[in-house]
């Protein structure tokens, strides 16, 4: 039995003249949370949409647990569950008649499965008889993650299951997933929350229909090849064309309410970062070194390949 869950081989996907996908490859360990990191427009919905069965690929294959996804797609469908970045169930049906529903599509009951989902429909059930549709947002999550859930698949795919949903419900959510991998049920999920990364266990970085990327978090974080500190000074709006003067500055983009400034090590030092902005007029300012997140690596990546043309 292999011990991968998803392969994907030379994957291309075209919509007329846009290329959505272009040679992706990639690999999910069984039992592995897998993240597809990326901002909107990187491929994540039409990668999962693949997966899932719903479109066909130009060229290039993909398997879940085996199954080709364009030759197998009624056996995959029996085996998966899926999560689509917009909310799906039927808005009319109360909770507990989407979960039935959901559960008989699949020759199950929810009681028959109902210690995959416990922990998650407990905190829906006071409100089961309540439509769908008038749910909250982290409440349809939850209730959606649970209909995924419902007739134990092997593969949990979650396209973007947290955008639009409150801070909280999003740390809820992810502490959710964590828990489902002690099931056994390997999760592939995307989202364009760079700080969603750090909960999975590889990511893949995704832009323009390429991955740039493949590692855990923490490596990629490790092999991040530049210094780098989080600047502000008083005069935040002219700070990121000055610091891109400096031909020392590697990039120099915003993070909140910083500015975060890459430069090789040996090169650059803190106080000559500040005479030069000292130079162009800026004062009150304040620089510190900082260890780079994943959002900084990304935007590495995504200059690097920007030089290479792709």
């Amino acid at each position: 039995m292999s011990a991968l869950s998803v392969v994907v081989e030379k994957l291309v996907r075209k919509y007329d003249k846009v290329v959505a996908l272009e040679g992706i490859n990639v690999s999910v360990k069984k039992g592995e949370l897998f993240g597809f990191i990326g901002p909107d427009g990187a491929g994540k919905t039409s990668l999962f949409r693949i997966l899932t069965t719903l479109l066909i690929p130009n060229a290039g294959y993909a398997t879940v647990e085996g199954f080709d996804v364009v030759k197998d797609y009624k056996k995959i469908r029996n085996i998966i569950g899926y999560m689509p970045g917009r909310f799906s169930l039927y808005q009319d049906l109360s909770v507990e008649e989407n979960l039935n529903f959901f559960a008989s599509i699949f020759n199950t009951t929810p009681k028959q499965n109902y210690h995959l989902i416990k922990d998650i429909y407990q905190q829906i059930e006071p409100f089961k008889d309540r439509p769908a549709g008038k749910l909250s947002g982290g409440m349809k999550q939850k209730l959606a993650l649970s209909c995924a859930l419902i007739h134990k698949p092997e593969v949990l795919f979650l396209d973007e299951p947290t955008t639009g949903v409150d801070a909280v419900s999003r740390k809820e959510f992810w502490e959710m997933l964590k828990n489902l991998q002690n099931f056994g049920i390997s999760i592939v999920v995307s989202t364009p929350y760079m700080d969603e990364a750090s909960m999975c266990d590889r990511v893949a970085l995704m832009q323009n229909g390429k991955i740039m990327e493949i590692d855990t978090p923490k490596n990629i974080q490790s092999e991040y090849p530049y210094q780098i500190a989080a600047v502000r000074t008083d005069n935040m709006y002219d700070i990121i064309n000055h610091l891109q003067e400096n031909t020392k500055v590697v990039s120099a983009f915003r993070f909140g309410d910083n500015i975060h400034i890459s430069y090789n090590k040996g090169e650059l030092e803190e106080q000559e970062i500040k005479s030069f902005l000292e130079n162009k007029g800026h004062q009150i300012i304040r620089l510190n070194k900082i260890d780079p997140d994943i959002e900084d690596c990304f935007m590495v990546f995504m200059n690097e390949n920007k030089h290479d043309g792709v």
